[in-house]
């Protein structure tokens, strides 16, 4: 994958920006994963919306411009550009609903991957992602010899998805993350069956500068329709168990999956941009 250089910035008139830090997928701070989001009036330059994540060092950053009480959603990481973040967008209808006070039900962000919108149940947000069913294809070597141990079963869509039989065996791959930035995806999913939940996940992406990703809600867009076949049934609770962990309620609707979680908020500021 192509990743965007870091140039330096000028402009003639200085810039603010307001700039909040959430924590998704948690109903505690230091938990989940954090995303910055940044409400703009306008779009800016590629350059500059990759340096601000460049800055940030968070796995995601999301970008929003409001249009008609509905929004333009984009999403980057440190390295690069992607094309759908699930904890970014939690956090960005965090600040939505509960900081800028929007009243619509359901937001609605215009994106890379189509339409996607953020609902609210109580102090639950749902995201309503497509739903990316993966097929079934021959263990790549370089992803075996990748993750140290060979999984049950794998799968490809945007991801590749590695089952293996159960959640320790998952816990304990510390995965050679030179390796993986070579396969043929932008990240690699590691799933088994849950104890108490339903499935447990972990996440990572060298690719594009995230190592290994705290909680994936875009990931999850992959794992629901394959635990929802495999468990027969459409309601699903899943962990992400990274060292930070999070939590998602997970929907099977077919073509579309609903993923739901809570959010909490670290920092909330502005960033400064000099002429």
């Amino acid at each position: 994958m192509n990743l965007v250089k870091i140039t330096p910035w000028s402009r003639s008139e200085p810039v603010e920006i307001p700039y909040y830090h959430v924590d998704a997928f948690t109903s505690a701070l230091f938990h989940g994963n954090p995303a910055g989001v940044c409400l703009l009036p306008s779009w800016l330059d590629d350059a500059l919306l990759l340096a601000i994540a460049h800055e940030n060092r968070l796995s995601e950053t999301a970008f929003l411009v409001g249009r008609d009480n509905e929004y333009e959603l984009r999403w980057f990481t440190p390295a690069t550009e992607v094309d759908l973040c699930g904890h970014a967008t939690l956090a960005a209808g965090f600040v939505l609903y509960n900081i800028v006070g929007c009243s619509a039900e359901p937001l609605i962000f215009h994106s890379q991957s189509g339409k996607l919108t953020v609902s609210r149940d109580n102090d639950m947000l749902f995201l309503d992602f497509p739903s990316r069913k993966a097929r079934k294809i021959p263990c790549p070597e370089l992803l075996l010899k990748a993750l140290g141990r060979e999984p049950v079963a794998v799968y490809k869509d945007r991801d590749l998805m590695a089952v293996f039989e159960t959640p320790e065996q998952v816990r304990s791959l510390r995965p050679d993350y030179s390796l993986l930035a070579g396969l043929d995806c932008l990240g690699c999913i590691v799933t088994a069956p849950g104890e108490k939940e339903d499935f447990v996940s972990r996440f990572f992406a060298p690719s594009v500068g995230i190592n290994e990703d705290p909680v994936t809600g875009s990931a999850h867009c992959t794992l629901i329709p394959y635990w929802s076949q495999r468990l027969k049934k459409t309601t699903l609770h899943a962990c992400q168990i990274s060292q930070r962990g999070g939590e998602l309620l997970c929907i099977d609707r077919g073509k579309r999956v609903k993923i739901g979680g809570r959010a909490t908020l670290y920092l909330a500021g502005s960033l400064q941009l000099p002429g």
